[in-house]
């Protein structure tokens, strides 16, 4: 997989790829988030204008997975993974991790962080196993609890999440 910034035209392939993504949730019993609609083009437009989107391309060079990041409290926040099931266990979600962790570098940021779900198996033992550490409630950075607060207020507090960080 070759990680390069998302083109504009790529857009809508990153809404395919995370609608795709979400349907394994339908088989946890979460069909909320199977069915949430993916980010709407202006907010992934916005990342990428920013640079801080980026695909994991395939051997033909289409998007199979993509991460959307932003800086909030030192750390580089990931805001959203996801890869497509055809390009599931294939190093796509690491790579695009790894790439997020350069950049934090270049940029002077301390750490990864992000959300995730605390009992979905790709989700924070995958992280974990990646290095990312769960936060105690009290360690969280007001842009943190910020995340967290609209993350909730969306519904997603209905399964057990948790704030991860990976020190860099």
């Amino acid at each position: 997989m070759r990680i390069r910034p998302a083109a504009p035209a790529e857009l809508p392939a990153l809404q395919d790829i995370e609608r795709a993504a979400g349907a394994p949730f339908r088989d946890l019993g979460m069909p909320e988030i199977a069915d949430d609609e993916p980010p709407a083009p202006d907010v992934l437009e916005r990342y990428r204008r920013a640079g801080r989107c980026w695909v994991a391309a395939d051997e033909r060079n289409r998007p199979a997975a993509y991460l959307l990041a932003e800086p909030v409290d030192g750390a580089l926040h990931i805001e959203q993974v996801s890869v497509h099931p055809r390009a599931a266990r294939r190093g796509a979600g690491s790579a695009l991790l790894a790439h997020a962790a350069d950049r934090a570098r270049q940029e002077g940021l301390t750490a990864l962080t992000l959300t995730t779900f605390t009992e979905v198996p790709w989700n924070a033992p995958y992280y974990a196993r990646l290095g990312f550490q769960p936060l105690p409630e009290a360690d969280l950075t007001p842009g943190l609890r910020e995340i967290r607060a609209t993350e909730a207020a969306h519904g997603l507090d209905r399964w057990p999440r948790v704030c991860m960080r990976k020190p860099l």
